[in-house]
């Protein structure tokens, strides 16, 4: 009991009010002072409450990052890392490939980028011998000034039968009016058979070889084919040169022929 240990009742009629009376004690400063106490206990509480909930936060954050989620149905096409690996931030984990809507992305020169634009449509040949075509989707504003190309994608139709890393050929229309005196057309059996990009066997002085990419154009005739890059008008190459022919590979029997 408060005061003297008598009933509450007479410690508030007589003991505060004397203690009052005599100048022991300010009621009103003790009140304010009780008040300000509680009010601080709570403002604690409240944030030992947030930094608990801010806890919780930067775990469920941890959780989360640790799963990778694709933004698209795909299949993984690379892998980088094996379980265990030390990585980094911003280092490539895997490789994703969109299986349902695919782009062809090309290095198109200069000179036939300029004939391009969006949403125009191009002939596409897959590398299975499925032809199509493809739309123009982005063409980039730079030019490599290495090769002197630019980058532009493509968006082939939905239902194809391509897949991510495939082969194709496009066939772009040149509308610049470039002069086609300086083109030359090979034979088709020229072309080094079982390879992903068309190279061709160029005979040098010394009686060895090279092999040579070339970028192919139209159909010329029943055997013959447009090359619009990589040959000469007098290179001599290889006809029907074998598939494990490489660089330094000397022909025996085989037949050469001039470009023309």
């Amino acid at each position: 009991m408060p005061g003297f240990g008598i009933p509450i009742l007479m410690d508030n009629m007589f003991t505060r009010r004397m203690g009052d009376m005599f100048g022991y004690g300010d009621r009103p400063l003790e009140r304010h002072a009780d008040l300000y106490s509680a009010r601080t206990s709570v403002e604690q509480a409240q944030a030992a409450l947030m930094q608990a909930d801010s806890q919780l936060r930067e775990i469920d954050t941890k959780i989360r990052d640790s799963s990778s989620i694709a933004p698209f149905d795909g299949v993984i096409l690379k892998k980088m890392v094996e379980v265990g690996d030390t990585v980094q931030p911003g280092q490539p984990l895997m490789k994703f490939g969109h299986v349902r809507y695919l782009k062809i992305r090309s290095d198109v020169p200069a000179r036939l980028a300029r004939g391009l634009h969006e949403k125009q449509l191009v002939p596409v040949t897959l590398a299975n011998g499925e032809k199509t075509k493809a739309r123009v989707s982005q063409i980039y504003p730079m030019a490599d000034e290495t090769n002197h190309t630019v980058t532009v994608k493509f968006d082939l139709p939905e239902g194809t039968s391509a897949k991510p890393g495939m082969y194709v050929e496009l066939l772009i229309p040149d509308s610049g009016g470039a002069n086609h005196g300086s083109l030359v057309s090979i034979p088709r059996s020229a072309l080094i058979p079982g390879r992903s990009l068309p190279q061709v066997l160029v005979v040098k002085d010394n009686g060895t070889t090279s092999t040579r990419l070339v970028r192919l154009g139209g159909q010329v005739g029943a055997d013959h084919v447009l090359v619009l890059s990589g040959l000469h008008p007098g290179d001599r190459i290889v006809d029907n040169p074998p598939s494990t022919a490489r660089s330094g590979w000397r022909p025996g029997g085989g037949s050469q022929t001039t470009v023309d």
